[in-house]
């Protein structure tokens, strides 16, 4: 693999370069053979579509996955480009609110030429973006494209692990990657340790003022902690919209009266059209389901309003400990 020449005429003088140019022919020996070596390093990972050679700890980074965000912030890593239209407001600031970065835009309008214009080395695409993936990866040539989105169909728990322990081998960081997933494999335990084995749960999902179904496996973030949890369902539909949840009426969840209520405010961060009405609200302020367990028990959960922007381990970390201690406390 070459090295690229634009990127070391960013850091490097002319004398220098001249000297690293020569060690990529082979004719440097000792200190200048070892920093090519380096410059050069790659590790092979497996994505979404297959093997893929990746540089290690790459320069000029753009990811538009939102799985990701967190992590790469974690870690301090920088980017030269990021989909700022859906990172939300304040969780990122160091990649939305900084000029330098260039914006993607949204999944629904792509600016894929802010990415062309951005000279990446590695792009991590896929999610909302997966649709474009043909085109990103046709219009840079120079770039490594990969997707390590979660894949529908597979282990929810073992995609969020597998994700981030791709970015700790492509970033070299290994060790904190497992400390993530040692963080969530405590907070799964203790979730599934607090959880009595009986009591029945819905997922709901808010948006535009309704109330929508979230069935379990399948439905949008919430489906998944049913397997994760071992919980009993108090509704069995199937989902027909494993995205946007489908439609339910209140009366149908109050005949199934369950002892819990998991809901995703999905208009939460601001990213939903009209007048926007808490999840909370909803829920409270309906007299259908007034007289349900979950509500006279005060037995809902409520994710964190920015879950539908994250939707990442960390964001699952989070709400297996708020599940585990709202279990703790009614037990």
């Amino acid at each position: 693999m070459s090295v690229p020449v634009r990127r070391l005429t960013a850091s490097l003088g002319a004398g220098a370069l001249a000297l690293v140019l020569a060690a990529c022919g082979g004719g440097a020996s000792g200190g200048d053979e070892d920093a090519s070596a380096a410059s050069t390093e790659t590790v092979t990972i497996e994505d979404n579509h297959g093997s893929v050679e990746v540089p290690v700890n790459p320069e000029r980074v753009v990811a538009l996955d939102n799985h990701v965000f967190e992590t790469l912030s974690e870690w301090d890593v920088p980017l030269v480009a990021a989909p700022k239209a859906i990172m939300g407001k304040g969780l990122w600031p160091e990649y939305t609110e900084d000029d330098e970065i260039l914006d993607v835009g949204s999944h629904r309008e792509p600016n894929l030429e802010s990415i062309v214009a951005a000279e990446p080395d590695l792009i991590i695409g896929g999610y909302r973006f997966s649709d474009s993936y043909d085109e990103i990866k046709a219009q840079n040539p120079d770039a490594v494209v990969i997707e390590i989105e979660p894949r529908q169909g597979e282990d929810h728990a073992s995609e969020l692990k597998r994700q981030v322990e791709i970015l700790g081998e492509i970033f070299g960081r290994e060790d904190d990657a497992e400390e993530i997933i040692a963080e969530y494999d405590d907070a799964v335990s203790a979730a599934k340790e607090a959880y009595n084995g009986e009591d029945t749960v819905v997922g709901l999902i808010t948006s535009g003022g309704e109330i929508s179904y979230s069935a379990p496996v399948t439905g949008r973030s919430i489906g998944v902690l049913y397997p994760t949890l071992e919980l009993v369902p108090a509704i069995e539909q199937q989902a027909d919209d494993v995205s946007h949840g489908d439609d339910i009426s209140v009366e149908a969840i109050a005949a199934a009266n369950p002892d819990w209520i998991v809901v995703l405010d999905r208009d939460g961060a601001g990213v939903g059209e009209g007048e926007y009405r808490p999840a909370e609200e909803l829920i409270s302020g309906s007299q259908a389901l007034a007289s349900v367990t979950a509500v006279t028990e005060d037995q809902v959960v409520y994710l964190d309003p920015n879950f539908y922007l994250t939707e990442d381990i960390q964001a699952y970390t989070s709400l297996y400990e708020q599940i585990a201690e709202a279990f703790s406390a009614s037990a």
